[in-house]
């Protein structure tokens, strides 16, 4: 591994950083890994958190994402992201019901953009994934509105595809994103975890129809996903289950929210603890992280 920069045994250099800053959440969404954490797990402190970041900007990192649980339930993520070194990118996956009352906070701190999970445009259906009210589904629009009027944008929409429940609602999502000129992308995402409700959709047939429909078709090189221009709208779609290209070209790490550096989201015994690691070993704490990475899914 050279020194100064994070490089795998697989040769994959590490530019991106996600942050899990909270366990807790105000949803209880029935498909939600939770980052593969219990919701009752420690938080790291907001300058302990910082001084992650910062190591990891030595070490070439030039993307962070923040998620949780729901990060927006930290009082201080403001002050998270303004003790920031300057990336190139800095983002936050969010359900949205606080996005309404601190969506400009958030951007004057150096937030860039969101990612907020929406399923659904109806109610009645979010309240079911969700296990809440149908009130809180207005509630995550005013956040997605909100965000636009920040310029925490392009806003991206989660919608994680559920066999037998929101499966016939794509044209639906496409057209809610499709009135935003641009500053809203869909993502459809294929569920890690398929769990007990009704097993998985068809992906390939998602993707033929879209190809089908799309005036244009661009190949990310992150995890080679495809994103689709249909009727004026960009749809993209992320595939993570037994797809080796996905993990090919994968440049992140992960942090846990009780301060575990995680090599791969999918694997869970070969955590790096550095929740009560000084400034001054941080460095030599990632390297040891990154060498412990290799493909979940190797062809």
């Amino acid at each position: 591994m050279q020194h100064g920069m994070l490089i795998d045994p697989y040769n994959r250099k590490i530019t991106s950083l996600r942050i899990s800053i909270t366990s807790q959440c105000n949803l209880n969404c029935f498909y939600c890994h939770n980052e593969g954490q219990s919701r009752h797990e420690s938080q790291m402190s907001a300058g302990h958190i910082a001084n992650v970041i910062k190591t990891a900007a030595k070490l070439g990192v030039t993307k962070v994402k923040f998620s949780g649980g729901e990060p927006l339930m930290r009082q201080d993520f403001e002050d998270i992201l303004a003790a920031m070194p300057k990336f190139r990118n800095v983002s936050a996956t969010t359900n949205g019901i606080l996005l309404l009352k601190r969506a400009a906070t958030l951007k004057s701190a150096g937030l860039d953009r969101v990612n907020v999970s929406l399923d659904t445009m109806q109610p009645q259906t979010y309240a079911r994934i969700c296990q809440c009210s149908e009130n809180i589904h207005r509630m995550v629009l005013e956040g997605i509105y909100s965000a636009i009027d920040a310029g925490l944008t392009p806003v991206k929409l989660n919608m994680v595809m559920l066999k037998g429940i929101n499966e016939d609602e794509l044209d639906d999502m496409i057209s809610f994103a499709r009135g935003f000129d641009g500053d809203v992308i869909l993502q459809i995402i294929e569920p890690l975890d398929f769990g007990n409700y009704g097993g998985s959709v068809d992906m390939d047939a998602i993707e033929m129809d879209l190809e089908s429909r799309a005036s244009d078709v661009v190949e990310r090189k992150m995890h080679r996903r495809k994103k689709y221009m249909v009727d004026g709208a960009e749809v993209e779609v992320v595939r993570p289950i037994d797809n080796s290209r996905f993990c090919a070209n994968c440049n992140r790490i992960r942090l846990t929210a009780n301060g575990n550096l995680k090599p791969c989201l999918l694997v869970n015994d070969n955590l790096v603890d550095i929740s009560n690691a000084d400034i001054h070993e941080l460095e030599t704490l990632f390297y040891k992280a990154v060498s412990l990475r290799e493909p979940f899914y190797k062809g």
